[in-house]
């Protein structure tokens, strides 16, 4: 195989899953934007809704029309974005919830798509997305004779447990919802493990069913393996790659492995990653090129059929603080080169 192998291991994501779930007694959705972060949301969701989850996540509708063909007609989707302009058929065509989020949103919502479902997005701080409390005010009455499925918010630093913006954000919340009688949902997997208070009725993991921080005690979901294309020797003072960047300070082995930044693999990890050959870390020398990366082998005892990028020795996250980036990053930028398997589907 000339391109590297990414494995999604099912099993593991569902174990997550059951995992945050068990944390609350809300109901526990499922964030699977960005194509499942990157590891393919039909197959993401359709193992989720196995596990019970029957309300998911995407950024735009397009994302939601393809997941309702993979999920079928019953699993509810919502999209973030809300209803932008040119989105009326798609909203309608694939039953998807829009979380409005401005006064505008509303009107063309209610304009065009009559008696459709929708949800409310409130801004409690974060200045990104959702009704501002001035716009909420004004627009509440209209929104509320509409009977909005949902009242959401988001917090901005939920991984940060002791942060004060995680109560500032709870106290505006509860302003601007209580006594409304709509169901509420503040939390994804950082306002989970921040405990019960930040629940209400919906929790809606993202990041924690994929393997990543804050949800520290999460299974690996992503094995990511690269194939060794050539192994050479170097003597003392040659160098390695573009830039002469990596130069040898003892004779060196050196694999080229089949990857690079074409296929995710970070610029930022130049001279910087580690990849194993089961529990030997082997360091990445040189730097990452387009579609290749050289790797320095000289302490395995025999030249390797391939080394691992993503693993049970190294998640996402270990990966990412080498790039000095997020394990969402890592993940939503893995390639369509690879060759996508799953286990325990």
């Amino acid at each position: 195989m000339s391109t590297g192998a990414l494995t999604i291991d099912l099993d593991a994501l569902a174990a997550n899953w059951r995992a945050l779930d068990a944390l609350t007694a809300a109901e526990t959705g499922a964030v699977v934007k960005a194509d499942g972060y990157g590891l393919g949301a039909a197959r993401v969701a359709r193992r989720l809704a196995r596990e019970g989850a029957r309300r998911f996540f995407v950024a735009v509708a397009e994302e939601g029309a393809v997941l309702r063909r993979a999920l079928g007609p019953e699993p509810e989707i919502y999209v973030f974005s809300g209803h932008m302009e040119g989105d009326t058929r798609k909203l309608a065509e694939a039953a998807l919830i829009p979380m409005l989020n401005s006064i505008e949103q509303l009107a063309r919502h209610l304009e065009t798509l009559p008696g459709h479902p929708f949800g409310i997005q409130l801004d409690t701080g974060m200045n990104r997305l959702g009704f501002e409390w001035s716009d909420w005010a004004e627009a509440a009455g209209i929104a509320l004779e509409h009977e909005p499925l949902w009242l959401m918010s988001h917090l901005a630093c939920a991984d940060e447990p002791d942060h004060g913006m995680n109560g500032y954000q709870l106290d505006i919340f509860r302003q601007m919802t209580d006594g409304l009688g709509v169901p509420r949902s503040l939390s994804a997997t950082g306002g989970i493990l921040l405990g019960p208070d930040y629940h209400f009725d919906l929790v809606r993991p993202g990041i924690g069913l994929y393997g990543g921080h804050p949800f520290e005690a999460a299974q690996h979901v992503v094995r990511l393996d690269l194939p060794v294309v050539q192994c050479r020797d170097l003597a003392q003072g040659e160098v390695v790659g573009y830039g002469n960047s990596w130069q040898a300070e003892r004779p060196s082995r050196i694999a080229t492995l089949s990857g690079g930044y074409a296929d995710g693999l970070l610029r930022a990890l130049s001279d910087r990653a580690t990849l194993h050959h089961g529990a030997t870390p082997c360091p990445l020398v040189g730097r990452v090129s387009m579609d290749l990366i050289t790797v320095d082998i000289t302490d395995l005892e025999a030249d390797p059929d391939y080394l691992t990028l993503l693993g049970p020795e190294q998640g996402v996250d270990a990966l990412a603080r080498m790039a000095g980036t997020i394990g969402y990053e890592i993940l939503t930028s893995l390639g369509r080169r690879y060759a996508r398997l799953e286990q325990g589907a």
